[in-house]
């Protein structure tokens, strides 16, 4: 995956805030605009799911008036045709994903409420532990932009572990003290880049990690790469000590 040289700023930016010790709704609050820079977006909301009350609660929004967070809170939440199908996929998902643009765009949710504010297309992320709703994240462009597309879902999917540990510190000791360091390591990296970063913390060299997992060099250097992103760490001694810490 290419980054370029600011995304690589926001992405650094967005790990470092998502490290700090933050209130649940300033974690998404500041995190949206972090995301607003690296998305080249014009518009963020954020909520969370009551499951006690069958709603989305605890309104996050930029550049949106507050009147349009008060009128879904009060109706269109209710009357949303995209929210339900894009939370049950619960990974990064373009709106046109599960819906044509030509049919939102006919309801009665996209003239009475996205287009007052000027929201056309939009991108959307949910996060969970386990079953437990911790918040999303939904970024719109305006209509004379263009589309999201698969780079923005691939950058996404690098900041949900992240964005989804900096909620469940925020929610609590209580609601995630079941959750060990090494699960948390697990969650931000894939298996083989998990594996990979393992090895580094135990002294391994790109050549023998390789050797290990019976991949080619430059596809170990891929993982350590996206391993370091991940984790918001810019060496190989850093990603070492970042593993270490958390598994020992």
């Amino acid at each position: 995956m290419f980054l370029s040289a600011n995304e690589s700023r926001n992405l650094a930016r967005l790990y470092g805030l998502l490290a700090e010790d933050l209130r649940q709704h300033e974690v998404r609050e500041r995190a949206g605009t972090v995301l607003l820079d690296l998305l080249q977006a014009d518009y963020f909301a954020s909520f969370v799911w009551d499951a006690t009350e069958g709603r989305f609660a605890d309104g996050v929004a930029i550049n949106m008036q507050a009147d349009s967070l008060a009128r879904y809170d009060a109706y269109f939440q209710f009357h949303d045709p995209i929210t339900f199908k894009l939370q049950a996929r619960r990974q990064p998902t373009l709106v046109t994903q599960v819906i044509q643009q030509r049919e939102l765009m006919g309801s009665e949710f996209f003239s009475d409420f996205l287009a007052r504010d000027g929201l056309h297309w939009g991108v959307n992320m949910y996060c969970y532990a386990d079953q437990r709703s911790l918040g999303d994240v939904r970024i719109w462009r305006a209509r004379q932009r263009d589309n999201f597309d698969a780079h923005t879902l691939e950058l996404l999917r690098l900041v949900e572990p992240a964005f989804a540990g900096a909620l469940m510190r925020a929610s609590g000791p209580s609601t995630h003290s079941s959750v060990t360091p090494e699960a948390m390591v697990r969650r931000q990296l894939s298996e083989r880049e998990f594996a990979a970063a393992q090895l580094v913390a135990q002294g391994f060299t790109d050549k023998q990690i390789a050797q290990q997992l019976r991949v080619e060099l430059s596809t170990v250097r891929t993982y350590l790469q996206r391993a370091m992103v991940k984790l918001g760490v810019a060496r190989r001694g850093a990603l070492a000590a970042q593993v270490s810490q958390r598994l020992y």
